[in-house]
């Protein structure tokens, strides 16, 4: 329930005793396992040129609560009912901690830190364009018209919420996974090797219907691993399915971007270069599609029009917030948006019709 809290303690007695419950697992015991962490799959670099920082995610918190809806316990019984009342048994024990969640603020002096070893809480700096042809292009230009936009963070409203079904076979020592998720592949991979430890041919994953996604489900989840992990402590299948009111707080987000933008035009109206400088909240962990919206599409900012030059630079930074991802454009309507409203000022500031900027370019 808490956007940011040291866990004292995670009492779960009460929850393991209760009939028809068959196991509850916390972080500790995620811990002890010594599970691998996911990592992003594109190379990306901090300001120095170090690689970017990285916080490895536990399927359960351990120790820390870093956002509203970070799984602390994961509790498994006969039926979906049996299973709520024990986990209103699980006594948890926190100490809330300063949150970070205003995206404008987490880089501020005297903001804390997220993560030991990232102190300015910013996990990756990105540069694409030409700095020099676009600072020369700005030094004549004839009009600047300049513009600080805040692009919210969303999520899905899938038709049908996340969920799994984890089943181990011991005779085989092979796991299925059966989930909607967009990327089969990269969760077998991404699953098997970088978590569990295993070869790729001792995982099956199943995709059959999605149920709605728009990107959303392109990422990995927490409960893969759980229901997997389970299934092989229990030696039977475990289900999970994704409640509505849960999905809105645990499912990875998208957009929530700080932009600083400016177009630079002569006399006529001509573009002449496009500088952007946006902070991307990417959440309180970096997932491996977590880089997919703030850096893979920037060349949305191009657009139909001739600007001979751009320059973007973009600061990742973490946040008490839930992760984000993929959605809907994952990048494109945020860039599209930054250079559309750019052109409408620069119109209204240089007296020009829009329609009328928009063809001279």
């Amino acid at each position: 329930p808490h956007a940011h809290a040291r866990i004292r303690s995670v009492d779960t007695r009460a929850a393991r005793v209760m009939p028809g419950v068959l196991a509850v697992l916390t972080g500790e015991d995620w811990a002890a396992e010594k599970f691998g962490h996911l990592k992003p799959a594109m190379p990306r670099f901090r300001r120095d040129g170090s690689p970017l920082f990285i916080a490895p995610r536990p399927a359960l918190a351990f120790g820390r609560a870093v956002f509203v809806g970070e799984a602390v316990a994961f509790g498994v019984a006969e039926t979906v009912a049996l299973a709520k009342d024990a986990a209103e048994r699980v006594d948890i024990d926190y100490e809330p901690l300063p949150a970070l969640t205003a995206t404008d603020r987490i880089g501020s002096p005297g903001a804390p830190a997220l993560w030991e070893g990232c102190p300015d809480n910013e996990t990756f700096f990105f540069t694409l364009g030409d700095k020099g042809a676009v600072d020369a292009a700005f030094a004549r230009a004839h009009h600047v018209t300049r513009l600080r936009l805040a692009i919210n963070r969303v999520t899905a409203a899938t038709m049908e919420p996340r969920g799994c079904i984890g089943d181990y076979d011991p005779r085989d020592e092979r796991y299925t996974l059966i989930t909607g998720t967009q990327r089969p592949h990269d969760t077998r991979h991404d699953i098997a090797c970088s978590i569990l430890g295993i070869p790729e041919t001792r995982l099956r994953v199943v995709a059959g219907e999605v149920g709605g996604s728009f990107g959303m489900k392109g990422g990995h989840y927490p409960e893969f691993a759980l229901a997997l992990w389970a299934s092989k402590k229990l030696c039977r299948p475990v289900k999970w399915v994704c409640e509505r009111s849960e999905a809105m707080a645990s499912d990875d987000h998208d957009r929530d971007h700080l932009s600083e933008a400016s177009l630079a035009l002569d006399a006529d109206g001509k573009f002449l270069a496009l500088r952007v400088s946006n902070v991307s909240n990417i959440g309180a962990y970096l997932m491996p599609t977590g880089l997919i919206s703030p850096t893979t599409h920037l060349g949305g900012l191009a657009g139909t029009y001739t600007t001979p030059a751009i320059y973007v630079e973009v600061s990742g930074v973490f946040s008490n917030t839930s992760c984000n991802g993929p959605y809907r454009g994952s990048g494109r309507p945020e860039a599209s948006y930054i250079l559309e409203r750019l052109i409408d000022n620069a119109a209204r500031e240089m007296k020009i019709a829009r329609a009328e900027l928009r063809r001279r370019n």
